[in-house]
C-alpha cells in the first residue's frame, strides 16, 4: 500500500520523529507522506508469504559486506525480501511475478540480492537466468516499482496516494486481494498519530477471511499449490530524516492469532 498525502497546512504539520525499526507484509501497502519541506514521506505495511520450512531471521544487521544495512534475511541463501540503508535514507522490497522464462529453479539465479544491492544505489537492469520479480524501491524522493518478467524491465513511478502491490501491476484490479482491501485501506486515516496502528487494526480485519480465500492477504497459499504462508508482516517508514522499520512474525503460518 503506498500513499503520498497532500501537504498539510504549516500549523499542522508534525516534524518526523526517528525511532526504532518497523515490520512488513505481501502484498505492500505503502505511504508515502510530503512532510514539511523535505519532500515525501513513504510509509509502507507488507507482509511475507514463504515455505515455513525455509529458515528466515528476523529485522537485524546480517550483512558485514553491507555495513549499517538491516534487513529480513534468507538464511539459505543469504539475500533479503526487505533491506533498508538508515545512512543514505533507503529501502527495497522484494516481491515474485510471473515470467516468460523456461527456466529450470535449479539453473536460475538468486533474487536474494537485488534488496541488498537496491539500498546500496544498484538497481537491478534484468537478467535471462533471473526468475521475474517486483521490486519496491523506496528514497526520500519517492518510490517506484521496477518489474521484470523475464523479456523486459519496467519503472512504474509510485504516484501521490495509497497504492497495493502484490505479484502482478501496481494496484491491479484483478489481483482479488487488492480488489478488496485497497479501497478500505485508502478510507484509514494516516496522520502521524495515527499511523501504523489504522493499518494494522485493518490488516488483523482482512485476516478473518480463511486464508486460503484470493481476497485473503494473511494466507496460506498450499490449497492453490504452493508452499508458502504469512510469516510475517512489517512497516517502515522512509523520509528525508532517516529510516524507521519493525517487523513482527505471526504467532502461526497463516494465523494472525
Amino acid at each position: 500500500m503506498i500513499e503520498v498525502a497532500p501537504l498539510p497546512p504549516v500549523a499542522e504539520r508534525v516534524p518526523p520523529v526517528a525511532g526504532p525499526p518497523a515490520p512488513l507484509a505481501d502484498p505492500t501497502p505503502l505511504v508515502a507522506d510530503p512532510v514539511a519541506a523535505q519532500g515525501p514521506r513513504v510509509r509502507l505495511l507488507a507482509v511475507r508469504d514463504e515455505d515455513p520450512l525455509r529458515e528466515w531471521d528476523a529485522l537485524g544487521e546480517w550483512w558485514p559486506e553491507h555495513p549499517g544495512v538491516i534487513g529480513i534475511r534468507d538464511r539459505g541463501a543469504g539475500g533479503a525480501w526487505l533491506a533498508a540503508d538508515p545512512a543514505s535514507h533507503r529501502l527495497a522490497v522484494l516481491l515474485n511475478r510471473a515470467d516468460v522464462l523456461d527456466l529450470p529453479d535449479d539453473q536460475a539465479v538468486s533474487r536474494g540480492a537485488l534488496a541488498l544491492a537496491s539500498v546500496a544505489g544498484v538497481s537491478p537492469t534484468g537478467s535471462e537466468r533471473m526468475h521475474g520479480f517486483n521490486l519496491l524501491e523506496v528514497s526520500p524522493a519517492g518510490a517506484r516499482m521496477l518489474s521484470w518478467d523475464g523479456d523486459a524491465l519496467r519503472e512504474t513511478p509510485v504516484p501521490a496516494g495509497v497504492h497495493m502491490i502484490a505479484h502482478s501491476d501496481l494496484d491491479d484490479p484483478d489481483t482479488a486481494r487488492i480488489a478488496r482491501w485497497l479501497p478500505e485501506f485508502r478510507e484509514q486515516p494516516t496522520r502521524d498519530e495515527d499511523w501504523p496502528e489504522s493499518w494494522i487494526r485493518l490488516l488483523a480485519a482482512t485476516a478473518e477471511l480463511d486464508p486460503a480465500d484470493d481476497r485473503a492477504i494473511i494466507r496460506d497459499n498450499r490449497p492453490h499449490g504452493y508452499p508458502t504462508q504469512s510469516l510475517l508482516y512489517c512497516t517502515a517508514s522512509v523520509g528525508a530524516d532517516g529510516v524507521e522499520v519493525c517487523d513482527h512474525a505471526l504467532p502461526a503460518p497463516a494465523h494472525w492469532t
